[in-house]
């Protein structure tokens, strides 16, 4: 037997002399700090209502997620889709309220946070879905 085996190669008792040294421990990552979340987690957190945008920005700064096309997707999409809801709050809603019988902006604010929970559920199953309008420009961006 070799000095370094720590059982016996005939009866495998475990051998009295020294046990081999434990590997070192990794070492520490340096750079990326998402390099930990799995890409289904990213993409569903860019269409969450309200703060998608700031994960869809980590998501396009990540190294891990830059060629990983779904994700980007998501990422790019999930942005356009905030860009959506702040055209509803800015645009639309102060156009609504000055027709005084049209009262659409409950309707297009319902529309973009079933197209979010639509989109998040689609990203928890790792399908890509590309929403009109929106997804055709996010899938221009991905390409670029």
């Amino acid at each position: 037997m070799a000095e370094r085996d720590i059982f016996c190669a005939r009866c495998g008792s475990r051998q009295g002399g020294q046990a081999a040294a434990p590997p070192p421990p990794p070492p520490p990552r340096q750079g990326d700090p998402f390099a930990g979340l799995p890409p289904r987690t990213a993409s569903i957190l860019c269409y969450v209502p309200g703060i998608g945008w700031i994960a869809s920005i980590i998501v396009l700064a990540a190294e891990k997620f830059r060629n990983n096309r779904r994700v980007r997707f998501d990422a790019f999409q999930g942005l356009y889709l905030f860009v959506a809801w702040l055209v509803e709050d800015w645009v639309l809603r102060p156009a609504f309220r000055m027709a005084p019988n049209v009262h659409l902006d409950g309707l297009v604010k319902a529309v973009l946070l079933g197209a979010s929970i639509f989109m998040i559920v689609k990203a928890a199953h790792e399908e890509t879905y590309s929403l009109p309008i929106i997804g055709e420009l996010a899938a221009r961006s991905v390409d670029e």
